[in-house]
């Protein structure tokens, strides 16, 4: 059995961080499968959302093994390794973390760098690499500034204390919390419904969102556009505006 699972229900994927008795805590090995998982979800056009989870009832993910970061030769081999948190946020596709436990250091920038986040009522969020005489390197600072704003993201990264769900929440870190078993499903039900949707658009969607973060207004205003003109030249808009004029569901090829 793998230490990440990948499953397929119709068009959504699936990766599941799978080594529940370590916390899902991510090796180097792990890192490189995440990749190729990532890649492989990209490259398979009948993929058009990804759902990151972690198995077991206790954790998502609690960042790296710790014992795994003693066999780099040096800090800056370590800064050289392939990174999990980039494989996730390189994906071209819409991601759901369905977080289904403790979401610790490099589990809380995985969380991060998906779209969409969805909790279970035991998850616990906590950027924890303070305690051990680091910070953490997957962009945490800045996801979590423009997540939840830039003293709350400075209380959790200065004391590295944990946050509940309902905290969560609160923040504006996750969209919805759910009993631990209702989370996968209601993931699902989210993926099905943004399945639905022309997968180029989506992705465009995705990518604008991105950009948005590094542009004032004026750019970002003439940068929408561009991309919205991307998406009126395609086959799925013209399928959109047949369908609405004929009052039948859309019929979208990623074309």
């Amino acid at each position: 059995m793998s230490d990440v699972e990948f499953s397929q229900h119709g068009p959504t994927a699936v990766l599941t961080l799978n080594r529940p008795a370590k916390l899902n805590t991510v090796t180097a090995a792990m890192a490189a499968e995440i990749k190729v998982l990532s890649e492989r979800c990209d490259d398979d056009e009948r993929i058009r959302v990804v759902i990151l989870t972690g198995a077991g009832d206790k954790a998502f993910c609690a960042g790296s093994d710790v014992r795994d970061l003693d066999t780099y030769d040096s800090a800056w081999t370590f800064r050289n390794r392939a990174d999990y948190c980039d494989s996730v946020r390189a994906i071209r596709k819409p991601v759901i973390c369905a977080v289904n436990g403790h979401a610790y250091g490099g589990g809380l920038e995985l969380c991060l760098n998906s779209d969409i986040r969805l909790a279970s009522t035991n998850a616990t969020f906590c950027a924890a690499e303070i305690k051990l005489g680091w910070i953490g390197g997957g962009g945490i600072s800045f996801l979590l500034t423009h997540n939840i704003g830039a003293s709350n993201a400075a209380k959790m990264l200065l004391t590295g204390e944990p946050i509940g769900s309902p905290e969560a929440l609160q923040h504006g870190l996750v969209s919805e919390v759910h009993p631990p078993a209702d989370l996968m499903p209601a993931a699902l039900a989210l993926a099905g419904v943004i399945a639905e949707r022309p997968p180029i658009a989506a992705q465009v969607a995705k990518d604008n969102l991105r950009a948005a973060y590094a542009m004032n207004l004026e750019m970002a205003v003439r940068y929408e556009r561009d991309l919205q003109a991307v998406c009126m030249g395609t086959a799925d808009a013209a399928e959109g505006r047949a369908a609405f004029r004929e009052k039948r569901s859309p019929r979208f090829t990623g074309r």
